[in-house]
């Protein structure tokens, strides 16, 4: 076993030592170390424990966290490694539910420092993972209205029987009309109590965004098309720009705010300083891998995907209308997912009426 890339870091003012540890026939294990007293007694007394009840027991303290089993095993580590060293650091015993029950970790000390100390590192360690895990849903604007989903597979004839000849241009790479919408933001959702969190949260958005609306449906206008490459000749997105029919800034800052909620709330991760809102209607992630779903989150390598040259695309369709509706809902959206209409399976919903 070999140790890679040795860093520190630093965690709400606190550092730990970061090591990637490598082993073959493994994948990588990053293992979080807090560089901080080993002794129990002398475990930082200041070191609190905010966001997690610490009762006194019998025998000392006890500690539940409520931990998406999915990330069990980074706990538990190689053969239990990671476990039993939390356990001798901190002087602590760390009780982990079997894999795939969902439940909760409980750590137990003879010293209130001890586990916090223990509850710290463990929380350390489910963060760093989390971030790591494939999105599993994202809020969404649907636009697979009729009349534009109509206007957008007019699009889709008109450029295969006008631009089929443009390199990389060719049937698999056009947006499923039934999936069109946009992307707000994604989140790693990994139980069912996530899920109920993240519901009732857009729940709570539903106040600012009728204020916004003034309690009606958002008319939308989806007309012309845009790339997000450099390179007009080198295309790996090409979408759909949607305004507001009063040329209003109203669904920019619906995005933002819906954005603004979710961040504050530990369920996202802040990407850019404002939404950028697009209707993909062609992806070079689509080509000849249907399983590829355009949700504004990471799918296959950079370097494994081919560019298609939209030089004509733009110059013939730049004013191409798709179509006008009213925009009357934000879903939360299932990754990977169909429901009965042939749009994403909706976790949660909220209206703009």
């Amino acid at each position: 076993m070999e140790v890679l890339r040795p860093a520190l870091i630093n965690i709400n003012g606190r550092i730990y030592r970061r090591n990637v540890i490598k082993e073959e026939h493994y994948e990588e294990e990053e293992d979080f170390s807090y560089m901080g007293p080993p002794d129990s007694e002398d475990l930082a007394a200041d070191e609190t424990c905010d966001t997690h009840f610490i009762e006194q027991i019998d025998k000392g303290y006890r500690c539940a966290i409520d931990v998406p089993s999915v990330l069990y095993k980074y706990i538990i580590g190689k053969k239990g490694e990671t476990r039993r060293r939390l356990e001798y650091d901190t002087k602590t015993s760390i009780s982990i539910p079997k894999q795939g029950v969902e439940g909760q970790i409980v750590i137990t000390g003879s010293h209130k420092a001890a586990v916090t100390s223990a509850v710290t590192r463990v929380e350390v360690l489910v963060e760093s993972f989390r971030k790591k895990q494939p999105f599993t849903h994202f809020l969404s604007f649907p636009l697979n209205d009729a009349k534009v989903q109509e206007g957008f597979l007019r699009f889709k004839d008109e450029v295969l029987q006008q631009c089929s000849q443009d390199h990389g241009v060719e049937v698999s790479i056009f947006q499923n009309p039934a999936k069109l919408h946009l992307t707000i933001g994604t989140m790693a959702l990994l139980n069912d109590m996530e899920v109920r969190k993240a519901c009732a949260h857009l729940q709570e958005c539903q106040h600012f965004i009728r204020d916004i609306t003034e309690g009606k449906p958002l008319p939308l206008q989806v007309t012309g098309i845009e790339y997000m490459n450099d390179d007009p000749a080198m295309v790996d997105v090409l979408y759909a720009k949607v305004n507001v029919k009063d040329k209003s800034d109203k669904l920019q800052m619906i995005a933002d705010r819906l954005v603004e909620h979710f961040v504050s709330a530990g369920l996202m991760l802040r990407e850019w300083d404002r939404v950028k809102l697009h209707g993909t209607v062609m992806n070079t992630l689509f080509r000849k891998d249907s399983t590829v779903e355009d949700t504004g989150g990471p799918g296959r390598q950079m370097n494994e995907r081919e560019a298609f040259d939209a030089r004509n695309i733009l110059k013939k369709f730049s004013a191409h209308c798709f179509g006008e509706f009213e925009l009357n809902t934000a879903l939360l959206s299932q990754r990977y997912s169909t429901d009965c209409t042939g749009y994403y399976t909706s976790a949660g919903s909220i209206s703009f009426s």
